[in-house]
């Protein structure tokens, strides 16, 4: 790789310091580093398609999980490989932590030792009277939750135009085997290796005692039809418009991909267990 492009979250301590590190560290070596100026966009994006050269190699991401989620949506489609450096709390994404792994990091790219791991992404529309109001991708979750406190919310979830369950519930998760250590985690749903091509569907606080995350594969439609006011619909954590009475939700696996760098020789158990010990 000779061609890199960083996305940095400077609310994150220590990450002006760290863009200045790996920017100085990668062009005293003769390669390209362009550095975005972070701040909300146009359509809720923070980095712009049109500012990342056609020929970049790798975009590093300076932050947490969210920070490459973000850019991770922001460009997807142009099937440019990210890496993270965590600069946040506990990140599953991102590799780097320690200063002394940034050197080795930015070795193993320039120097060609890595691999690539493509990540699936969900891909969700909000159908009002047979149009879409609203669509928007995941690398993570999409989540159909509550919009006023204390108000139980009712879905009616249909997978491949059959019905399968009626949930009363604070709200519903549809995950990737990446979001399955999230949110989805969180609310008691099981975790999925990255590498597999299924989605989680994980109820928050149900108000049924034999409610359970059903795991789907990765090709199933699902459609939750909504049946009262009080919805909203976030995907990766980005509000959509408020869901209203009538509206369907249509779930699907999305075409695009996330491509990840990954330079470490340790399994994704491994990797798991590590990061529980450090909770």
């Amino acid at each position: 790789m000779k061609s890199f492009y960083i996305v940095t979250n400077p609310d994150k301590q220590g990450a002006a310091k760290t863009e200045a590190e790996i920017r100085d560290y990668l062009r005293a070596r003769g390669a390209r580093c362009l550095v975005q100026s972070w701040g909300k966009l146009q359509g809720g994006r923070y980095t712009d398609p049109a500012q990342v050269p056609e020929d970049t190699d790798c975009v590093i991401t300076i932050g947490g999980d969210g920070t490459l989620i973000q850019a991770a949506r922001d460009l997807a489609g142009r099937q440019i490989p990210f890496i993270g450096v965590n600069r946040g709390h506990l990140g599953y994404l991102t590799q780097v932590n320690s200063d002394q792994e940034l050197g080795e990091m930015l070795d193993a790219l320039l120097e060609d030792r890595y691999q690539l791991e493509a990540r699936m992404m969900l891909a969700g529309q909000v159908l009002r009277e047979g149009h879409v109001i609203f669509q928007d991708i995941a690398l993570n979750e999409i989540v159909i939750s509550r919009k006023d406190a204390l108000k139980p919310l009712h879905f009616r979830i249909l997978v491949n135009g059959e019905f399968l369950n009626n949930y009363t519930a604070d709200g519903i998760i549809f995950a990737t085997p990446t979001g399955s250590t999230a949110y989805n985690l969180s609310a008691g749903g099981p975790i999925i290796a990255p590498g597999a091509k299924m989605m989680v569907l994980t109820p928050i606080c149900s108000h049924a005692l034999n409610a359970r995350s059903i795991v789907l594969p990765a090709e199933d439609a699902i459609t939750i039809q909504v049946s009262e006011e009080g919805h909203m619909a976030a995907f990766d954590g980005n509000l959509a418009d408020e869901v209203q009475e009538g509206d369907q939700i249509v779930i699907r696996r999305s075409s695009l991909e996330t491509v990840l760098v990954q330079l470490k020789q340790v399994s994704f158990l491994q990797n798991l267990s590590n990061k529980m010990v450090g909770v």
